[in-house]
């Protein structure tokens, strides 16, 4: 039995990556992967930030399911708890408070590194991939490998605020010279405030991002060393996903909030495995399937709730599925209301509860979702959706 390795990449979009995007550059070491890797171009997220994605990926499940819950709901099996029952052990590593054990996301790990009794500045507001990236060769430098593993590592790299480092910035535009302050200054007063109304502003906190998408390219890099110093390349499947994407002025916002739209939504999915050879599947798929194919890959029983189900296990096209409250900012109100998404056959149907608006896109002939044609949506399309909303809390 091989052991399995989880990648999340915070706010990771994937037109950001060579694997995806051949224009780009600023990920060469994740795209030097490709030919060992079953790559889906059509992967999307349960939801358009962390709390509402990571329930889709970990516990397989939809954020709304029990109403809005600060912690995840005791009926939630996360897939930790599902493998160390099944005498594999769990090790889990990250810098994401949304994802600490305060909001129970500890569960079932036999190690679990949440940095939440680390300090951290207002500018690096979370534990930066080279430690993570220590704290991982630590444990395996310790590690009996008497058992199968599952490790979950994530990155926080590419998330706001945007600090950049010079010799990544560099290789986007030697032209930018701010100092970390500037920077941090464009956060908050151009990015907190979600105003888009100086382009150029926003332009420089793209090249930022993908400064930071680049710096994170080289936590890749190490951790694939230290893992092959411990012989787990040869001996692992090791898929690499983000959670969701970032909006810069596509639909009139910044950063990621409550919102719909591919460039949240629409996110890196691959599994690599020197056994594998270059495959492309298009059919659309969900990070609810994450688990479920862990599951599959380790041949042993998914939790029965489990909402998805393995990514290998039918290339049929399904129906894909999204819940959120749709927050604009850092902080949910207490009014805000839920918004939600349906995919299918290329058209995206989304529903916001405030107001009752109804939004329909063709992704295929217009990828940019610009143009609403909510009117040629049939009343069945629409009843599967509300379906959805009103299922059994």
């Amino acid at each position: 039995m091989n052991n399995i390795i989880l990648i999340t990449i915070d706010t990771l979009r994937k037109d950001i990556l060579g694997l995806y995007n051949p224009s780009s550059n600023l990920s060469p070491f994740i795209d030097s992967l490709k030919d060992n890797c079953s790559i889906f171009t059509n992967a999307y997220a349960t939801g358009p930030y962390t709390q509402t994605s990571f329930q889709g990926i970990l516990t397989s499940s939809y954020y709304l399911e029990y109403g809005k819950e600060k912690s995840l709901n005791k009926d939630k099996v996360l897939i930790s708890e599902v493998l160390k029952n099944n005498n594999i052990y769990t090790a889990g590593f990250h810098s994401n408070a949304y994802l600490s054990y305060f909001f129970g996301y500890n569960k079932g790990w036999d190690i679990f590194y949440d940095s939440m009794k680390d300090s951290v500045t207002d500018m690096y507001p979370f534990i930066r991939g080279y430690a993570i990236n220590k704290k991982v060769a630590e444990f395996l430098s310790a590690f009996s490998f008497s058992k199968p593993l599952f490790l979950w590592v994530h990155y926080m790299d590419v998330h706001e605020p945007y600090i950049a480092e010079d010799k990544y910035l560099n290789k986007i535009d030697t032209g930018i010279n701010l100092s970390k302050e500037e920077m941090f200054s464009l956060f908050k007063n151009t990015l907190l405030p979600r105003d888009i109304s100086d382009t150029g502003k926003v332009s420089i906190l793209k090249k930022l991002y993908m400064a930071k998408v680049a710096e994170t390219d080289d936590y890749i890099k190490e951790l694939f060393g230290i893992l092959s110093s411990h012989n787990l390349i040869d001996n692992s499947t090791i898929i690499i996903t983000s959670d969701h994407g970032d909006e810069f002025g596509e639909h009139s916002g910044l950063s990621h909030d409550g919102k719909m739209y591919n460039e949240l939504l629409n996110i890196p999915l691959f599994i690599y495995d020197k056994t594998y050879k270059q495959t492309k599947i298009d059919t659309p798929v969900s990070l609810i399937d994450i688990s479920p194919t862990i599951c599959a890959l380790f041949d042993t029983e998914p939790s029965q709730a489990f909402k998805g189900k393995s990514l290998f296990s039918s290339v049929s096209p399904h129906t894909l599925y999204g819940e959120a409250i749709g927050k604009i900012g850092h902080k949910e109100k207490d009014s805000d209301m839920p918004v939600y998404y349906l995919l299918e056959d290329n058209l995206k149907l989304i529903y916001k509860e405030e107001d009752s608006i109804w939004q329909a896109y063709d992704i295929k002939n217009d990828p940019t979702e610009k143009i609403n044609i909510i009117s040629k949506v049939n009343k069945e399309l629409k009843d599967k959706l509300i379906n959805f909303i009103n299922r059994k809390r």
